[in-house]
């Protein structure tokens, strides 16, 4: 049985995984750690835990249980002192004190809602996600670098505190898989936090696996405005160290105008100038369903979406190559 490990955040994680589920392969998801905002980050300030959002939905994701259950555990409070709250986010955190243990927490999630695969923190470290732009302005949280629309002229660094050790699960996994992937998300919020642990970049260079980037369809204005494909890529071999990609998924039809311009508030679509480069897989990999935006977490989401049955298709092609 092939061994596939998808590397990121939330949303992207979510999509990757959904496709990947069904088949027969050895599937687990590697997370990132950094998510400060909305319910996780309030249950981080007043509990003292571990960012539970990101994981919950990886956990949803690769779940073989109901479809009620999978609701409940999205299902987030509109009213009372429990506003903004996911169900999901309160059990984990939960867990997380009565167990003693994140990782032994999300594992225990991982039972009652009989997920097929591994969901593994990066970290168990209680990190922050910073960024120093080129004004010298500190961004403050993941929360923050989220909603900056400055990243785009110019950053010193993006960092984590402290310092975080890699989770060493995450780390087996990383260097004993056949196919390791990087799911789309924001770049700076999602992707990086993950190479930013120590050890995920020097994994991901010495893993003997293959390397795949699902390349994002969208760009987030303000920080990767008019970001080509070659940009995602120049960008993530800056963290990781060296270019480590053997195949680049990019989308390669074409959204409605209509859409477009209802995103242009919020970024532009990513082009594909790798047209030449032998690793690009350049196919149709967008969801015909139109996603309303709407507010979770006090963040608008994106209105397209990567259709996570196209790419888990497209995936597997890739896993069963080798």
């Amino acid at each position: 049985m092939k061994k596939v490990v998808v590397i990121g955040g939330g949303t992207g994680n979510f999509t990757v995984l959904s496709g990947l589920k069904k088949y027969n392969i050895d599937l687990s998801a590697v997370v990132s750690m950094a998510d400060d905002g909305g319910s996780t980050g309030i249950l981080r300030d007043e509990l003292g835990v571990l960012p539970p959002g990101d994981v919950r939905q990886c956990l949803v994701a690769l779940s073989d249980s109901s479809r009620l259950m999978r609701s409940l555990m999205n299902y987030r409070f509109e009213n009372g002192s429990l506003q903004g709250h996911s169900f999901g986010n309160l059990l984990l955190s939960a867990l997380e004190k009565v167990t003693g243990s994140f990782d032994r927490a999300v594992e225990e999630m991982g039972r009652i809602m009989v997920i097929k695969g591994k969901v593994i923190p990066v970290t168990t470290n209680k990190v922050h996600l910073k960024m120093i732009l080129r004004n010298n302005k500190l961004l403050d949280g993941e929360h923050e670098i989220d909603v900056s629309t400055e990243i785009d002229k110019g950053f010193q660094s993006i960092y984590l505190e402290p310092f975080p050790e890699a989770n060493s699960r995450a780390i087996d996994q990383i260097m004993t898989a056949d196919l390791v992937i990087l799911s789309p998300g924001d770049l700076y919020t999602s992707l990086i936090p993950n190479l930013l642990v120590d050890g995920v970049s020097k994994a991901l260079r010495e893993t003997g696996a293959k390397k795949a980037l699902v390349v994002n369809l969208m760009n987030k204005r303000g920080q990767t405005t008019q970001f080509k494909s070659s940009d995602y890529v120049r960008e993530l071999k800056r963290f990781i160290g060296k270019d480590v990609f053997d195949f680049i998924l990019v989308n390669s039809s074409k959204a409605p105008e209509d859409l477009i311009k209802l995103y242009e508030q919020e970024g532009d679509p990513v082009s594909n100038d790798l047209k030449n480069d032998v690793r690009v897989i350049a196919v149709d990999l967008l969801s015909n369903e139109v996603v309303q935006s709407q507010k979770v977490d006090s963040l608008k989401r994106s209105l397209l979406r990567h259709d996570s049955q196209k790419l888990g298709n497209e995936l597997m092609r890739i896993v069963d190559s080798f």
